[in-house]
């Protein structure tokens, strides 16, 4: 009998430590928001009405919804780039909010990187909350994981950022080294498993991607997502993984609850909460902190600097020419007084309302710190960077080329490669031995979004650097790394007072 209890005793003390033991039944909230990109205040939507999103409101959403059960706060990434508010202070005042809010866990969105690595230190230094990222090696304060004991349950959250980020600037990612989501999932997995009852990843790969990852990799309880501005109005499920993404912009919280008996989930009912301001009271705390940024920022962004006849549409960027992808290409060539100019349609992120044009206008429709250079290729090297730009045609790709100075027709049909057919610059067809001066951004000069090409003719000179995102070469025929493109553009509608730009079939597909 002395042994019997003696083996009782050490029984019941194993399951004890075991993870989730004492949880026969456990009901867990997750909130999870993605893509915020620095919008802090309401805005209506391009075609919308209303009001929607207020980072403030989204924060009292937030208190509301962490009365009713335990609950973690996440955030899948490109938080702190994008809108004026966040740029215009590299982060500073989302990781404010962040703070605020109480957040339990962030993984790095590829955008995260924008301001470059020793910003991106000072960001996850200034955060009262872990950033993941279990795919980027050379990052010390990273952490791929992380586990939340919640009562009852433990929970283990891994972060994994799409590869997607290495098109990027490169100047911005330093030394650092990219795995696959997937290699890193699997590498930590077995380690969480031992850890924790629940497994989540924090994903900031896009929703196809998610489901690529639920399919291949059994035992993800729960994939919580973004970079891809998906609205999922519930859950999807994909073999045994719950996937959820909610939105962008702080438009919406989502709110995924989940019932958990001896460590499995076995009930879980998802929803989006549509974000407004009638849709509940702000934080108080979360809207000073956007008040005060907001008010160190309103002075110069809502300076009238011009006025535009017509809308400026960024809606078509990544698709086709566009009357705004047309006028920043020709401030580009004649500021740099090139033959051509060519900017990737990623970079111009926001249309302009025709009426007044305000500073901000222009900061929200070029939010990257890109500056404007210039060098010379051949003709065949130019056709060589359209033909990269129509590469992914039949889907928006931050790669579809807004040109200044010439035109070119493509087609839809042929193979990536041999797409690209008539092209004339200046009016007379190109010449494959000419040598062109053609302008662009120091992101496409660096590869950027795969373009090779003018990295290949930079580094050919034998001089080559790019440091901090300074590119200094010889073959560099303008070079202003001192003055972003915005201030350019904004200058150029300072003088011009009053533009008016149209689509004149720069690109045309042909079939």
């Amino acid at each position: 009998m002395k042994r019997f209890r003696i083996a009782l005793i050490s029984l019941l003390l194993i399951m004890s430590l075991a993870p989730g033991a004492h949880a026969t039944q456990i009901d867990l909230r997750i909130l999870y928001v993605n893509d915020f990109h620095g919008f802090a205040e309401p805005y209506k939507p391009s075609g919308g009405k209303t009001l929607l999103g207020g980072i403030a409101y989204l924060a009292g959403a937030v208190d509301r919804a962490r009365q009713a059960h335990p609950s973690l706060l996440l955030a899948a990434g490109d938080m702190i780039q994008g809108n004026v508010w966040a740029n215009l202070f590299q982060g500073q005042s989302v990781i404010e909010v962040m703070n605020a809010m109480k957040f339990d866990a962030m993984v790095l969105g590829n955008h995260e990187f924008d301001f470059g690595l020793k910003v991106l230190q000072e960001r996850m230094a200034q955060a009262n909350f872990p950033i993941l990222g279990a795919n980027v090696e050379g990052l010390p304060s990273l952490k791929p994981y992380v586990i939340k004991d919640l009562p009852g349950v433990k929970i283990g959250i891994i972060g994994v950022v799409t590869l997607a980020t290495i098109a990027g600037h490169p100047g911005n990612l330093g030394d650092l080294k990219f795995t696959t989501p997937e290699s890193a999932i699997r590498k930590y997995l077995p380690e969480l498993k031992r850890r924790a009852d629940i497994i989540v990843v924090l994903s900031h790969c896009g929703y196809p991607a998610d489901r690529e990852l639920a399919a291949k990799i059994p035992g993800l309880d729960v994939i919580v997502g973004g970079h891809t501005h998906t609205k999922l109005l519930h859950p999807e499920v994909v073999g045994q993984t719950i996937i959820v993404q909610a939105w962008e912009h702080a438009k919406a919280l989502g709110v995924l609850d989940l019932r958990i008996r001896d460590g499995k989930i076995v009930k879980f009912h998802g929803v989006l909460q549509e974000i407004s301001p009638a849709t509940g009271a702000p934080d108080r705390q979360v809207q000073e902190i956007v008040a005060r940024y907001a008010g160190q920022a309103d002075p110069i962004m809502h300076q009238v600097i011009g006025e535009t006849r017509v809308a400026l549409d960024a809606q078509k960027v990544r698709t086709e020419e566009s009357n705004l992808g047309n006028f920043i290409a020709d401030v580009m060539r004649q500021t740099a007084g090139a033959d051509v100019a060519i900017i990737n349609g990623g970079a111009i992120k926001a249309s302009i309302a025709q009426g007044k044009i305000e500073n901000q206008d222009v900061y929200n429709a070029l939010p990257y710190d890109n500056y404007l250079l210039a060098i010379r290729l051949t003709g065949a090297q130019l056709k060589r960077a359209l033909e990269h730009g129509v590469s992914h045609l039949g889907k928006a790709s931050h790669r579809f080329p807004q040109v200044s100075g010439l035109t070119f027709t493509y087609s839809r049909s042929a193979p990536a490669g041999s797409r690209v057919k008539d092209i004339t610059v200046g009016g007379r067809p190109l010449d494959l031995k000419q040598q062109y001066v053609v302008a662009t951004i120091d992101f496409l000069a660096a590869g950027g979004d795969g373009y090779t090409v003018f990295g290949d003719v930079l580094k050919s000179a034998g001089d080559y650097t790019n440091q901090g995102g300074t590119i200094t070469s010889s073959a560099l025929l303008y070079n202003d790394p001192g003055t972003w493109l915005r201030d350019v553009v904004i200058n150029v509608i300072k003088t011009q007072k009053t533009i008016a730009p149209k689509v004149e079939g720069r690109s045309q597909a042909v079939d």
